[in-house]
């Protein structure tokens, strides 16, 4: 870690006070420190002061090297979570690789068709707990930049990319779902000096709350926890809202043949997306008191 400008000067001008050559030439008084018998305007101050400079501004391109070395072999390593996300997030759609590599073929093309060839936007890697298996989650984003699962051909095209990467008898089931739906049932105590009955702000015409759980769902990282305290701190802090209170959150995630939903099961405290992402149904259930 890169020290402090004041910590570098220090250590000069400490070893300046102990040198016997430089207090006899200056007759400096050891009793006193550098800055007691230096003004800042001192050719000697100045000069250290310079060299400060050049140290810390080396310390500090040294640190940030070894911080993005570092950070590049935890993602380039291999047998790691990472290393998997790492390539998902990797894959070209209708891209070969070099032969035996785990590299696409970039040769010919603009970086324009290499970039809208990276489909997977959104990916998540966990190990399964009951068996000796990778999971890899990915999503991509649909015309309205709200995630979604890639096309039935570009998931044929990654399942074969991953089956190609992926090391000897590593077991791998890529989840490539429709979102979670989130049911949502909230009352809202309001101040209606700020938004109507209906939850309409009576200076933008807007929602405030719907806008706020919207916000909630994109900040909230891929296949991340929704921890419900946390929406509730959202609702907290916005616009015309005096009290929210969650009366019941619910999610439904599509079964493994990615054709139907199952039943709708509470959420106590938090929960992870199947899919690695949810949507909330809609916002029938929010209901508005005084």
């Amino acid at each position: 870690m890169a020290r402090t400008i004041t910590e570098i000067k220090k250590s000069i001008t400490d070893r300046f006070m102990i040198d016997e050559n430089l207090v006899n030439t200056y007759g400096l008084d050891n009793s006193k420190t550098f800055e007691d018998q230096f003004s800042l305007t001192a050719f000697e101050n100045v000069l250290i002061d310079v060299f400060v400079f050049l140290f810390w501004t080396m310390e500090k391109l040294f640190d940030n090297h070894k911080t993005e070395v570092n950070g590049i072999l935890s993602v380039l390593k291999p047998h790691t979570a990472r290393w998997y996300r790492q390539k998902a997030l990797s894959f070209q759609f209708g891209f070969d690789l070099y032969v035996d590599t785990d590299v696409f073929n970039n040769e010919g093309y603009s970086a324009e068709q290499i970039e809208k060839s990276k489909i997977i936007k959104y990916s998540a890697v966990t190990e399964a707990v009951n068996e000796s298996r990778l999971i890899i989650k990915i999503a991509t984003e649909d015309g309205n930049q709200e995630l979604s699962p890639i096309l039935v051909p570009q998931k044929e095209s990654f399942d074969a990319y991953i089956d190609e990467i992926r090391d000897a008898g590593v077991k791998v089931t890529i989840i490539n779902y429709l979102p979670d739906i989130l049911r949502l049932n909230i009352k809202i105590y309001y101040d209606p000096l700020v938004l109507t009955a209906s939850g309409v702000s009576i200076l933008s015409g807007k929602k405030p709350v719907e806008i706020a759980l919207k916000e909630y769902m994109k900040e909230l990282p891929f296949d991340g926890e929704l921890i419900l305290s946390s929406l509730i701190d959202k609702l907290q802090k916005t616009e015309g809202v005096k009290i929210p209170h969650m009366i019941n959150a619910a999610s439904s995630w599509i079964d493994p043949t990615g054709t139907t939903y199952g039943n709708f099961e509470n959420i106590t405290v938090k929960k992870i997306p199947t899919s690695g992402y949810f949507k909330i149904e809609n916002f029938n259930n929010i209901e508005y008191v005084v």
